[in-house]
């Protein structure tokens, strides 16, 4: 975050939720970051991201809605997931044509017996319900149409975001287009094929440590799939 002449640039271009290295949450170092910007009247918030937990993105949501600051998003790549959800939080959003969303209903991995099941079903629906809430606020279109696309994990492009209201503008295209790495992709069920990165190799030990992390979050994902399946 930078913030000169009361106007502050927000950049949020990674995961979202608990960082196990530095130990601090998304939400936590945004709230921090965001106060530290002072009395700014303007706010540009930059978005390229998978998504993440969900608490936290609706906290973030929360900052930026309470914020006195006029916010225009730009979703320069992808807004997946509770990433969208914060997009929602700006007065004006704008999508270069290459960009995209996704809306889908919350979901997470779990174990247990019947009764802890079935709580934590219905606590999804309570979740769910709130997002719907919060992108009703912004489209044009009926809740039982948000369901839906909820329902079936819907991949947006600019001008479909821009027909359904969760848009306001579209702009040209940008040179880096919206893309998710393969990892990633494996804890989505309808990601489209070209926007699955081939290349990107994880080098780092951190990097190979969070691919580990994420490979363990969807395979716990895909085995409650099975589960609750049989």
């Amino acid at each position: 975050m930078k913030a000169e002449n009361k106007k502050a640039e927000i950049y949020l271009y990674s995961d979202i939720g608990y960082d196990f290295w530095e130990g601090t949450s998304t939400a936590e170092t945004f709230a921090k970051d965001l106060k530290a910007l002072g009395d700014v009247s303007n706010i540009e918030l930059h978005i390229n991201s998978n998504g993440g937990d969900v608490f936290d993105g609706q906290a973030i949501h929360s900052l930026l809605k309470n914020h006195k600051a006029y916010v225009t998003c730009y979703v320069d790549g992808l807004a997946a997931s509770i990433a969208s959800v914060i997009a929602m939080s700006a007065d004006k959003i704008l999508m270069p044509k290459n960009a995209m969303m996704m809306i889908h209903n919350a979901w997470t991995g779990i174990y247990g017996n019947s009764k802890e099941l079935r709580k934590m079903a219905d606590d999804l629906d309570i979740i769910n319900d709130t997002i719907v809430t919060t992108y009703i606020n912004k489209a044009n279109i009926p809740e039982c149409e948000i369901r839906e696309l909820m329902d079936n994990e819907t991949w947006l492009n600019a001008d479909r975001c821009l027909e359904l209201g969760l848009c306001d503008e579209v702009l040209e295209p940008m040179k880096a287009a919206a893309s998710i790495s393969k990892e990633q992709a494996k804890n989505f069920r309808n990601v489209p094929k070209e926007l699955i990165e081939t290349q990107k190799e994880f080098k780092t030990k951190k990097a190979k440590a969070y691919l580990k992390l994420l490979e363990a979050v969807s395979y716990t994902h895909l085995r409650a799939h099975e589960t609750l399946a049989n």
